[in-house]
C-alpha cells in the first residue's frame, strides 16, 4: 500500500510540473485589447508626461536655435548673343556666330562669380564680422555694432579666427586673442593704430557706441577671401524660375534679416553694374570691329568699282542683261516675219495648184478673195488683180458653156483664148512673186545667224559682269549697314542700359527655419511615439492577470466571480471581514460567488469545496474564511478546514491557537471534536492545520483523512478546505480530487499569465471538470462597478463603505487613470 501511494505521488508531481506543453497550453495567444488598454490606461499619466517633455525640448530647440531669415529677388533677363546685337546673324558665312538668344545659365554662374562676390564685399564691407554674447547665445551684430574695424593684412594674418573685445572706459577697450594665438590680453586706446594677430588694427566707435555698450561682451572675426566665397556660396541660391519668360530668383539666408535683405538688394545692384560694364565692353568691341571692317570693306569695295570700270571700257557693254533681251527680241521678230514669207509662198503654191485645175473659186458669185483670203495679205496688187480677173473670165465661161460647145463659135473662142493668157500671166506673177519671198526669207536668215553670233557671245560677259556686280553690291550693302551700325552703337555708347529687370525686388526676409508649427509637430510626435513605444514595452513585459477578461481568455475553467479588493484596513493576514461589512461590495461579491455554486452545487446536498492556488500570497486563505463566513450567513453549518500544513493561515484569520489540528487528527493524536475551534458566526467552525509536520502530502494519502471527511459531513452542510498551492505542492491535488467544487484563486495583478497555463493542465491532466476560478483582489472602477460580466456592479454609496475620498484631486485623478 505504502509503494502504491509513493508511486501515486510521483506521478502526481511530474504531472503538476513536468511534460510538453500542449495545443491547450497555448490558448489565449494574440493581442489582448483589455490588457492593452489597462496598460494605456496606467501608462496615460506617463504618455502625458512624454508628450510635455517632447513639447518642452522642442521650445528648447526653437528657443535656443538662431532662426535662418531668406530674403528674394527675381530678375527677368533679355539676353541677345554678339551676332544679334550687330544685325548680322542672317548674313550668311560672314559672321558665323550662332549663340544662343538667352544664356541664363552664363548669367547664373556670372552671379554667383567671384567678380560679383569681390565687388558685393566692396559695397558692404562683409569681410569683418561683429558678435556680441547674449545670455546664451551668441549673436551677430549687422549695421549696429559699437565699434569698426580696419586692418591691413601682414603674411601671417589670423583670418577666420575670433577676437574678443571688451570696453573698459568710453576711450579705451581691451583686446583677448584666441588661445589658438596665445590667448594674450591687451589694452588699447580707440582710434590709435596698434598690431595683434597678424594685422595692423585700427578700431573705432561708431555712432551706435553708447553707454549700455560699455557692459556687453563683444568680439569680431576677420574673414579670408576664401572663408567669404564659401560663406556666399553656402548661402546664395540663383535658380531659373521660367526659361521661356528668362527669369531668375535670387536669394540669401542669413541668421540676420537685415543682412539677407541688404545682400539681395547688393546682388542686384552689383549684378546690374556688371551687366552695364560688360554692355559698355560689348558696344566698345562692336565698334572697333564696325571700324575695322569698314575700313577693309572699303578697300574691297573700290577694288570692285575699279574692275567694274574696266570690264565697261572692254566690252563697251554697262548693261549684258539688257542686251540679251533687245538681241532675244530681235531674233523673235525675225522669226515672225519668216513665217508670215513662209505662209505667203505657201498661198501662191497652193493658187498655182488651183490655177490648173481651175478651181480658183467656187462661189456662185465668183469672189475669190472669198475664197482665198491670204490674197489680202499679198503686197504685189497686180498679181492679186490678174487672179481676179481670171476668175471673172472662168465664171462667164462658165455659164457660156452652158448654152455653146466649147469653140463653136468665135466668141468663145476668143473667150477660151483669154483665160489661156491671163492664166501664163497670173503663173509668171506667181513665180516672181515666189522667188522675191525667197529673197526675202534668205536675207532674214542672215540676220538671224548674226544675231545668233552675238547672243552666244553673251554669256561670258553676263558670266563676267555677274561676277563683278556681286562683290560689288555686297560691299556696298555691308558698308552701308557698318555705317549704320556705328552710329547706333555710338548712340548705345551714350545711354547704356542693363539687359534685364528687376521684376520683384528683395523681399523682406522671412524665418524659414527652424519652422515652429513642424519643431512643434516633432516634438508631440516623438512624445506621442515614446509613449506608444513604453506602452508596447509594458504590454510586452506585463506578465500578471489584471482582469477577468484575461482569467476567461486563457484558462477553460468557468468563472466564478471576482473578488474586489478590499482597502478599508490594511491587514497583515487574511481575516474575516464579511461579518464586519455585511452590505459592502466585497460581501456582495462573495455573495454572488455564493450564489454562483448553486449552479454547481446544490445547498440541499453536502458539498465538499476546496480552495487553491498556483502560489503562496493570492488569496486563497482570505477567500476560504469569507466565502464560509457567507455561506454560513445563510442557515447552513460550515467547517473551514487548513490542510496548508506547511504554511497555515486559518488561524490567523480567526486570530486564534494553532496548537492542535488536522495534522493531529491524522495521527489520531487528537479527535476532531477536540480540534475544532467556534468563531463569531454561529454556523461557521474551523480546524487548524496543527504543528507542522515533517510529510503533508502522506498524511493527506492516509487511510485517515477520507473517514474524517465523511463524519465532517454528517455534522456540517459545507465542508471548505484551504489546500496548499498546487504549484508548490502536490498536496492540493490530492484534496481537489476529493472536492465536489475545486476553486482556484488568482489574484488580480500579482498571479503570472504562466499560472493559468497550470490550470488549464490541471483539468487535462486530472480531468477537474468542475474546477473554477475567482479572480481575487481585483481594482474597482472608481465606485462604479468592479471586475466585468457578470452583473454585479454596484453602485456609489449603496453600501456601508467609506466613500470619503483620502486623497486630493491628484489622488483621485491618478486613481481614475489607472
Amino acid at each position: 500500500m505504502a509503494v502504491k501511494e509513493d508511486a501515486e505521488l510521483e506521478e502526481l508531481i511530474r504531472q503538476a510540473g513536468g511534460g510538453e506543453p500542449t495545443e491547450d497550453e497555448d490558448d489565449g495567444g494574440g493581442l489582448d485589447l483589455t490588457t492593452l488598454l489597462t496598460v494605456a490606461r496606467k501608462s496615460l499619466p506617463w504618455i502625458v508626461l512624454l508628450v510635455a517633455l517632447g513639447l518642452t525640448a522642442a521650445w528648447l530647440f526653437l528657443r535656443y536655435t538662431p532662426p535662418l531669415y531668406k530674403s528674394s529677388s527675381t530678375l527677368k533677363i533679355d539676353e541677345k548673343t554678339e551676332a544679334g546685337v550687330l544685325g548680322l546673324g542672317g548674313l550668311g558665312g560672314a559672321v558665323e556666330q550662332k549663340q544662343s538668344l538667352t544664356k541664363l545659365s552664363g548669367e547664373v554662374e556670372l552671379i554667383k562669380s567671384d567678380i560679383i562676390y569681390s565687388r558685393l564685399n566692396d559695397s558692404l564691407a562683409l569681410d569683418v564680422n561683429y558678435y556680441v554674447q547674449g545670455t546664451v547665445l551668441e549673436t551677430e551684430i549687422y549695421g549696429a555694432s559699437p565699434f569698426e574695424v580696419n586692418y591691413e593684412a601682414a603674411v601671417d594674418a589670423a583670418f577666420d579666427q575670433k577676437i574678443a573685445l571688451r570696453f573698459l572706459s568710453p576711450t579705451t577697450f581691451e583686446l583677448t586673442l584666441p588661445e589658438a594665438l596665445g590667448g594674450a590680453e591687451q589694452q588699447h586706446t580707440f582710434g590709435q593704430p596698434f598690431t595683434a594677430a597678424g594685422f595692423r588694427l585700427t578700431i573705432r566707435r561708431t555712432k551706435d557706441f553708447n553707454s549700455a555698450a560699455l557692459d556687453g561682451q563683444y568680439s569680431f572675426l576677420i574673414n579670408s577671401p576664401s572663408a567669404l566665397s564659401n560663406y556666399f556660396n553656402t548661402n546664395l541660391l540663383v535658380d531659373i524660375v521660367n526659361l521661356d519668360a528668362n527669369t531668375i530668383s535670387i536669394s540669401f539666408t542669413d541668421h540676420n534679416p537685415a543682412k539677407a535683405r541688404d545682400i539681395v538688394d547688393a546682388v542686384d545692384a552689383v549684378y546690374l553694374e556688371e551687366k552695364l560694364t560688360r554692355k559698355r565692353e560689348q558696344s566698345a568691341r562692336a565698334l572697333r570691329y564696325i571700324n575695322e571692317q569698314l575700313g577693309s570693306n572699303n578697300q574691297s569695295l573700290s577694288q570692285a568699282e575699279e574692275n567694274m570700270e574696266a570690264f565697261v571700257k572692254r566690252t563697251g557693254s554697262y548693261d549684258v542683261k539688257g542686251e540679251v533681251g533687245q538681241l532675244t527680241g530681235l531674233l523673235q521678230t525675225l522669226e515672225e516675219e519668216r513665217a508670215k514669207l513662209q505662209e505667203q509662198s505657201e498661198m501662191m503654191s497652193d493658187v498655182g495648184q488651183l490655177l490648173d485645175r481651175e478651181q480658183l473659186t467656187t462661189r456662185a458669185d465668183g469672189d475669190v478673195m472669198q475664197s482665198i483670203p491670204a490674197l489680202a495679205d499679198v503686197k504685189d496688187g497686180q498679181l492679186v488683180q490678174r487672179i481676179t480677173e481670171l476668175s471673172d473670165a472662168q465664171l462667164d465661161l462658165k455659164r457660156a458653156l452652158l448654152s455653146y460647145q466649147p469653140g463653136a463659135t468665135v466668141a468663145m473662142q476668143i473667150k477660151e483664148q483669154s483665160i489661156a493668157d491671163l492664166k501664163k500671166i497670173v503663173r509668171q506673177l506667181l513665180r516672181k512673186n515666189q522667188q522675191l519671198l525667197k529673197a526675202q526669207e534668205d536675207k532674214l536668215l542672215g540676220k538671224r545667224a548674226e544675231l545668233e553670233s552675238k547672243l552666244r557671245s553673251l554669256p561670258d560677259k553676263y558670266t563676267e559682269q555677274a561676277r563683278l556686280e556681286r562683290p560689288l553690291e555686297l560691299y556696298e550693302k555691308y558698308n552701308l549697314m557698318m555705317l549704320d551700325k556705328r552710329i547706333e552703337f555710338g548712340i548705345s555708347m551714350a545711354g547704356a542700359t542693363a539687359d534685364f529687370q528687376i521684376l520683384s525686388p528683395a523681399s523682406p526676409a522671412v524665418p524659414i527655419s527652424p519652422v515652429k508649427v513642424m519643431i512643434y509637430a516633432i516634438g508631440l510626435a516623438a512624445g506621442i511615439l515614446l509613449g506608444l513605444g513604453l506602452i508596447a514595452v509594458r504590454y510586452l513585459l506585463h506578465n500578471t492577470v489584471t482582469n477577468i477578461r484575461e482569467l476567461e481568455r486563457n484558462t477553460h475553467a468557468p468563472v466564478l466571480g471576482v473578488i474586489p479588493t478590499y482597502d478599508k484596513e490594511k491587514m497583515a493576514v487574511s481575516k474575516l471581514v464579511v461579518d464586519r461589512n455585511p452590505k459592502s461590495a466585497l460581501s456582495e461579491a462573495i455573495r454572488s460567488i455564493r450564489t454562483n455554486l448553486e449552479f454547481i452545487a446544490s445547498s440541499k446536498k453536502k458539498r465538499l469545496i476546496s480552495v487553491t492556488s498556483t502560489i503562496s500570497g493570492e488569496g486563497k486563505t482570505f477567500v476560504a474564511v469569507n466565502l464560509a463566513g457567507i455561506i454560513a450567513a445563510s442557515d447552513q453549518r460550515v467547517v473551514v478546514l487548513d490542510l496548508d500544513m506547511r504554511k497555515p493561515k486559518v488561524n490567523l484569520a480567526f486570530d486564534a491557537e494553532n496548537v492542535k489540528g488536522i495534522s493531529t487528527i491524522l495521527i489520531e493524536k487528537h479527535t476532531w471534536q477536540e480540534c475544532v475551534q467556534h468563531t463569531s458566526i454561529p454556523a461557521l467552525d474551523f480546524i487548524s492545520a496543527g504543528p507542522t509536520p515533517p510529510n503533508p502530502s502522506e498524511l493527506i494519502l492516509s487511510d485517515l483523512f477520507d473517514p474524517l471527511i465523511a463524519e465532517l459531513q454528517q455534522h456540517y452542510d459545507v465542508i471548505i478546505i484551504d489546500t496548499p498551492p498546487v504549484g508548490l505542492v502536490t498536496d492540493g491535488i490530492l484534496i481537489m480530487r476529493k472536492a465536489d467544487v475545486p476553486i482556484y484563486v488568482v489574484r488580480a495583478n500579482y498571479s503570472k499569465k504562466s499560472f493559468l497555463k497550470n490550470i488549464n493542465k490541471l483539468i487535462r491532466t486530472n480531468g477537474f471538470t468542475k474546477l473554477t476560478t475567482i479572480l481575487n483582489d481585483a481594482k474597482t472602477t472608481g465606485g462604479y462597478g468592479y471586475g466585468y460580466g457578470y452583473g454585479y456592479g454596484y453602485g456609489q454609496g449603496y453600501y456601508d463603505e467609506d466613500n470619503t475620498p483620502k486623497d486630493g484631486m491628484l489622488g483621485r485623478l491618478r486613481k481614475r487613470i489607472s
